[in-house]
């Protein structure tokens, strides 16, 4: 394997062992810059989010690329240490089980604390099911979004790859709301976030239908639901999980910025939280998935470039 595709590796394994750190995690340090630049150049329109993003976006893609092309040596190391910071799957996962574990138990209060770390919906608004609801989607889009993505854009363009998306990433769970605020500034983010998880989630759809427990109807809620969710990439892993699992997700959906009403995905029973814990399994295996065809992809790439150079 080449250095990059070591680092991602390396990086994956270790967000598996180690879970985020504790303290002082890197894209909490990230939010709290782009915050600034926020303050810095808000207006209420389009052009100033375009602004927002072109420099936070640029600036980190630009500075990673200086810092690497200087430390080429270290590079496996540098992409393991990005990779690492980045990846959210393995806390995923486990704040998943919690909520199930919450849910089991009959601790409503303990369940709505952990809605904060999966969603931005409303924990009051939610009764067991609808906590189990927005868990088992929110597992399933971040799946593709903490996991998928981020691995395959280090695949793709190394260090700067993994950072610059988990800036667009960031910025869209910032400022890409459909509210008032951030209706006409948050626009660019959020058109951003969706074309650079536009393969990314494509690429998890299929993981998840080839790797679930059911790949003819993971595939068909795919193809028969996706195109309804009102995020192009959203519904394509939700609706995937949603076949897999045998569930149905979708309905009415609370967020601090106002209610929506999201399109049935999935033709199943509303999940509980046996189908929580399913659908944790099926994220920890779609993010070994991914990260095996960024493998792959190096491989790939490699060997083409020794033909062409030959």
């Amino acid at each position: 394997m080449d250095s990059v595709a070591v680092g991602v590796v390396a990086g994956y394994a270790a967000d598996r062992i180690l879970g985020d750190p504790r303290r002082y995690h890197p894209v909490a340090g990230l939010g709290r810059v782009l915050g600034g630049l926020e303050r810095a150049l808000y207006r209420d329109s389009r052009s100033a989010g375009l602004a927002h993003v072109a420099l936070a976006v640029g600036g980190v893609a630009v500075t990673s690329a200086l810092l690497t092309g200087r430390l080429r040596r270290t590079e496996p190391l540098l992409v393991a240490a990005a990779t690492w910071a980045v990846l959210g799957g393995t806390t995923l996962a486990a704040v998943g089980e919690q909520m199930a574990d919450s849910l089991d138990a009959g601790d409503l209060e303990a369940a709505r604390a952990l809605i904060p770390s999966l969603c931005g919906r409303d924990p009051n608004s939610l009764d067991a099911d609808g906590m189990c609801r927005a868990a088992v989607e929110s597992i399933a889009e971040n799946t593709s979004d903490a996991t998928v993505a981020p691995v395959l854009w280090g695949a793709v363009a190394g260090v700067p790859g993994l950072l610059a998306y988990r800036t667009v990433n960031t910025l869209d769970a910032m400022v890409g709301y459909r509210s008032p605020r951030y209706e006409r500034f948050g626009w660019a983010s959020a058109r951003l976030d969706d074309l650079a998880n536009f393969v990314p989630a494509r690429v998890g759809g299929v993981l998840a239908v080839v790797l679930g427990p059911d790949p003819a109807a993971s595939w068909a809620a795919w193809h028969r639901d996706a195109h309804n969710h009102p995020s192009p990439n959203a519904g394509v892993v939700e609706a995937s999980f949603a076949g897999a699992l045998g569930i149905g997700l979708g309905g009415r959906t609370v967020y601090a910025h106002g209610v929506e009403m999201r399109p049935e995905l999935g033709r199943g029973h509303a999940p509980g939280p046996v189908d929580l814990r399913a659908a944790v399994r099926l994220s920890r295996r779609v993010q070994t998935g991914a990260v095996a065809v960024a493998v792959g992809y190096r491989v790939v790439r490699a060997v083409f470039s020794r033909r062409s150079a030959g």
